[in-house]
């Protein structure tokens, strides 16, 4: 979509208007226009890779429709659901400050909607601007149910960039065949591994390179000499990805919706629920490039889609129908390919990093093999050696509860939660080298639906460590509620002696690549109250248990307090 249609969307399409409420909520979050949307989750026919079948969508939209809005404005989205699923929308990236209600992770923050019933979200873009995206937060819904968020700076701020020509939405995906609320029941219900997507996507379409597609691409025209923003995101629901463009240099400007230091890189890698923004300028000769979509896996001996999608770059002047030229993307294990891009992510200004430490977290991440409980197992243990798999942070394999945490937190229903999610493993160890790997006799997880509870105002160190129980795997890990401050990883097992920490400039992000077989540092401060969880991006590890929640207390004063649920607030 160019700039002139972003801003006719932005401008005309959706009913913006300026007022304020009297309720307490907008009186924290002054100033700024309020925007409606109204989402209905519906289900369509979609003929993809030689196959028609349906999907469930928003507005019969594959990507869903897109949510354009100015730093500080209000929004509020009505979703209406008319499918047989339940379904929960998460903006992800939006930091919901006082608005935890309106979070969207199913059992976390809300109870799902269930067919036939609405739910309104309302929330303000406090001091947030750039490229975020909305995808459902309920079973592996989001393989289709996912759209854009586009904030402008305030009118008359310009971008700390070069203003682009155009602007474009890219939205990385994963396409099934099956239908994804029933293969995740599938995978659950085997124990064993999920199988690999059917095509990887570029805002719906998967390129050439697969049956029945040749002509289901996309594709960007652009004019010699012109420079263009390509807001990427990647709401792919199990694999992380390379991107590039042949023959074209990609400048990151902004990741996870915060400006960065101009790097330039021959191609990217995001993870799901990563979003950038890249400067490319149309300098090569008149032709046809391909934008190409691969895999990166770090993980071993796991089955993976290895064809690239591939959409077009393609100059005023080129023959349409020529043959593109080709796009170079590392090879699918490329590590220091992903740690290059790592490397290259600094704030655009210095920053105010937390610097005096008075909650440190230690927080392991992996896989687990547990003991087989079925009088089924050829059906049901189908993991390593006859077990089933699982995955947990701290040895602990995250279960959701019945009720959603926020609902049981904030009216004392017992029960539903503990709080005794432990502040560092149970035990240390080799966790990288040596980690208990004698499946399932000694890989085993705990199940339960446990909590680490802070005080407002807490100043937060969190280690993520990887571990090798089963592999060793590069953990896209996201919390919500907050952004955070990136101040350092490595390779390894983590060392306070040895490692380095950026403490100038280090980007501020909500989704961090855990390094394989390594560890991620970041800070942060509590000031945000509510219920945030905080898990792999990757689904089936989701799925599996790769979570936990932080409770945020209350401070003191209405600035510092969850408000009360909404009226419409949903049953399980």
């Amino acid at each position: 979509m160019s700039l002139m249609a972003n801003l006719l969307c932005f401008s005309v399409l959706f009913l913006t208007i300026s007022f304020s409420y009297c309720s307490m909520a907008d009186k924290r979050a002054a100033g700024g226009s309020t925007r409606f949307y109204d989402f209905k989750v519906q289900t369509m026919k979609v003929n993809k890779l030689c196959n028609t079948k349906e999907i469930v969508t928003i507005n019969k939209m594959f990507p869903g429709p897109i949510v354009y809005a100015q730093e500080d404005d209000r929004i509020i989205v009505k979703v209406t659901n008319e499918t047989p699923y339940n379904a929960t929308i998460h903006w992800h990236g939006v930091r919901q400050k006082l608005s935890c209600w309106f979070d969207g992770p199913s059992y976390i923050t809300q109870c799902p909607i269930q067919a036939g019933a609405s739910f309104t979200y309302e929330f303000t873009l406090v001091q947030q601007k750039g490229t975020f995206f909305w995808h459902a937060h309920v079973s592996w819904l989001r393989a289709t149910v996912y759209g854009a968020i586009v904030v402008y700076p305030k009118t008359e701020v310009p971008y700390p960039f070069e203003h682009p020509y155009e602007e474009h939405i890219v939205i990385l995906g994963e396409y099934w065949l099956r239908d994804v609320v029933q293969l995740e029941r599938e995978v659950l219900a085997s124990g064993g591994a999920a199988p690999p997507a059917d095509a990887f996507t570029i805002n719906s379409h998967p390129g050439p390179n697969y049956n029945c597609s040749r002509n289901d691409v996309y594709k960007i025209d652009v004019v010699p000499g012109k420079t263009y923003l390509l807001r990427l995101i990647n709401a792919g629901l199990n694999m992380e990805n390379f991107f590039a463009i042949a023959y074209h240099k990609l400048t990151i400007v902004e990741a996870d919706a915060e400006y960065t230091k101009p790097f330039t890189t021959d191609r990217v890698m995001l993870g799901p629920g990563q979003t950038m923004n890249v400067l490319v300028t149309a300098n090569q000769p008149i032709g046809k490039y391909s934008i190409a979509m691969g895999p990166y896996m770090s993980a071993q001996n796991i089955s993976f889609q290895n064809i690239s999608a591939i959409a077009y770059f393609q100059y005023l002047g080129a023959v349409p129908n020529s043959i593109s030229l080709p796009a170079k993307l590392p090879s699918f294990n490329d590590n220091l390919a992903a740690k290059t891009v790592m490397d290259g992510l600094r704030s655009l200004n210095p920053v105010n990093v937390p610097k005096e430490i008075d909650t440190e977290l230690f927080v392991t991440v992996g896989l687990n093999v547990n003991k087989c409980r079925s009088k089924t197992p050829r059906n049901n243990c189908r993991g390593m050696n006859n077990g089933t798999f699982a995955a947990s942070m701290n040895n602990i394999s995250f279960v959701m509860p019945t009720v959603s945490i926020l609902e049981a937190y904030y009216k004392k229903i017992g029960g539903q939660f503990t709080v005794d999610f432990p502040g560092a493993p149970l035990r240390f160890y080799d966790f990288v080298n040596g980690a208990p790997n004698n499946a399932p006799n000694n890989t085993q997880a705990i199940n339960g639906t446990r909590t680490k509870v802070l005080k407002f105002g807490s100043k937060v160190q969190l280690i993520f460590q990887d571990t090798s129980t089963v592999t060793t795997e590069n953990h896209p890990i996201h919390l919500h509620g907050y952004s955070f401050y990136v101040v350092g990883y490595g390779t390894g097992n983590y060392n306070p002696q040895t490692a380095n920490f950026n403490l100038i400039d280090p980007p501020y992000m909500n989704t961090i690549g855990v390094p394989v077989g390594g560890w991620a540092a970041i800070r942060f401060v509590a000031d945000n109250p509510g219920v945030w969880f905080m898990h792999c991006h990757l689904e089936i590890h989701q799925s599996w248990g790769l979570g936990a929640v932080l409770i945020v207390e209350n401070g003191e004063g209405e600035l510092e307090t969850l408000p009360h649920p909404p009226v419409d607030l949903l049953r399980c």
